[in-house]
């Protein structure tokens, strides 16, 4: 795959989206008219609805019963407890998150796509604003800020589960949105990773060549970047805009890594900071219905992963 992060892989999984747990991922949610600012208010559109041994629920009490997403927390560590039939399954949830707007999709929104595409997106800016790694606007700013205020309510009283993983694309504004999403809500454990494979479309569009890992160190000084992460971007082509079929060799490569191990109850749920293109990328690789996010939009998917015989 000519200018592409490569990546050591097997396709040692098959992937699936498990249905009937979000609003998302049932065909009769239009993702059109989909309202995600309402979405945040209802359990970022976790289904109401009863599981399989909710009797059993490790949260359940005389006195109080468990809210939604406790019972989905217990249904998916169930999930994931092995039987000898299947001890090679896996599932996770995923937050997929897409940056908040940057002053590329300003640019592109004023200049329409089909002149952003052919001209504009290949300039480093206008003269006016630049959007060479794009950084986020105030409104994506304040996007990334209401994500924010929504997990610290879910996590202290609706049982939203907290990630054990935090992958983070290397481009500013996904950096700028993680920062602004997750710090600050003290939660044990954050230790978010710059990780290359989770970029957006690689080349052509100025907005997606990133910046250097010594910018990146500088900016977020305490972040961990994954091994092999080169100084300067070596994947980004003047010449060549990534396929969705090139894009998808990527996706399937993070999952891999991210199930190599298949996980235990402490890695069930994980947090991708990411594009509108790479979450698209994600969803058509394990097989969920195309679902598009606005700029600060986040959607949940359950994963199951099964290892090849």
């Amino acid at each position: 795959m000519d200018g592409a992060p490569q990546a050591s892989h097997s396709h040692e999984f098959e992937f699936e989206a498990v249905t009937g747990f979000f609003m998302q991922d049932d065909p009769a949610t239009d993702a059109e008219t989909f309202d995600y600012v309402r979405s945040l208010k209802h359990n970022l559109g976790l289904l109401t609805r009863s599981y399989p041994a909710d009797t059993d629920s490790a949260n359940t009490r005389a006195s109080e019963a468990p809210t939604q997403w406790q019972r989905f927390t217990h249904r998916l560590a169930r999930l994931n407890t092995p039987v000898p039939a299947s001890p090679a399954i896996a599932y996770k949830l995923l937050y997929l998150a897409r940056h908040g707007e940057g002053t590329h999709n300003v640019a592109e929104a004023f200049y329409g796509t089909p002149a952003w595409d052919a001209h504009w997106s290949k300039l480093p800016g206008n003269g006016t604003a630049s959007w060479a790694d794009a950084p986020l606007t105030a409104v994506g700013e304040e996007q990334a800020r209401e994500v924010h205020a929504f997990l610290g309510e879910q996590f202290a009283w609706a049982g939203m589960p907290v990630p054990a993983v935090w992958w983070v694309s290397p481009l500013w504004r996904c950096l700028q949105t993680a920062r602004l999403t997750w710090e600050g809500l003290n939660l044990a454990g954050f230790a978010p990773v710059v990780k290359e494979l989770v970029r957006e479309t690689l080349g052509e569009h100025t907005c997606d060549r990133r910046s250097t890992r010594t910018g990146i160190r500088e900016g977020f000084p305490v972040w961990a970047i994954e091994d092999g992460f080169s100084e300067e971007d070596e994947f980004w082509r003047v010449d060549h805009r990534e396929t969705h079929a090139e894009h998808d060799v990527r996706s399937r490569a993070i999952l891999e890594e991210l199930f190599a191990g298949l996980g235990g109850e402490g890695e069930q749920v994980v947090s991708f900071t990411a594009h509108s293109g790479t979450i698209a990328s994600v969803l058509r690789v394990v097989g969920h219905r195309e679902f598009r996010l606005p700029t600060g939009g986040v959607i949940p998917v359950l994963v199951k992963a099964t290892r090849a015989r």
